[in-house]
């Protein structure tokens, strides 16, 4: 967006800082106007026939664009949500886990489902495979696997992200 100086046009068409059109006149005319009501002079419309150019307080416009900006972000961010199981979870436990991470998927959170064997649990590896495909199968209308399944150390964890709502 070019401001002041840097618009190097012949005309342009003058908007005011409260939206009135003030009218068409020289890029040098139009920024000498702006100087004098202590505004910037700012191209809103380049493409335009003759291109649009605004008085306002620059400064703060970029403000609160930014600011804008920033909580279009905020509002958009997933967190990823953990949930641990133990290969030894009882039927009410595992029930509970689940309608957290369906919680989780349906405000738009992704969930990281992790496992931990200890000791000579590491010898049950398809006990645990069981429970996380009971869990992803749980799971599987809210949300689909973004990550399957790995064992890492004597971690078993995968990554489920909600479903794209139609």
């Amino acid at each position: 967006m070019l401001v002041n100086e840097e618009i190097k046009l012949k005309e342009v068409r003058v908007i005011g800082v409260d939206g009135e059109a003030i009218g068409i006149m020289s890029s040098d005319d139009a920024l000498r106007l702006a100087y004098d009501k202590g505004y910037d002079l700012v191209l809103m419309a380049a493409q335009a026939q003759p291109p649009v150019c605004r008085i306002m307080d620059y400064g703060k416009y970029r403000f609160e664009r930014d600011k804008k900006e920033k909580e279009a972000k905020k509002k958009q961010t997933i967190e990823l949500k953990e949930i641990q199981l133990s290969c030894r979870i009882d039927t009410h436990d595992f029930e509970t886990k689940v309608r957290h991470a369906q919680k989780f998927l349906e405000s738009g959170n992704k969930v990281r489902v992790v496992m931990r064997f200890k000791g000579r649990e590491m010898s049950h590896m398809a006990i645990g495979q069981e429970i996380m495909q009971r869990f992803q199968d749980a799971c599987s209308e809210l949300g689909n696997v973004d990550k399957a399944p790995v064992l890492d150390g004597r971690l078993l964890s995968m990554v489920i992200g909600p479903a794209k709502q139609k």
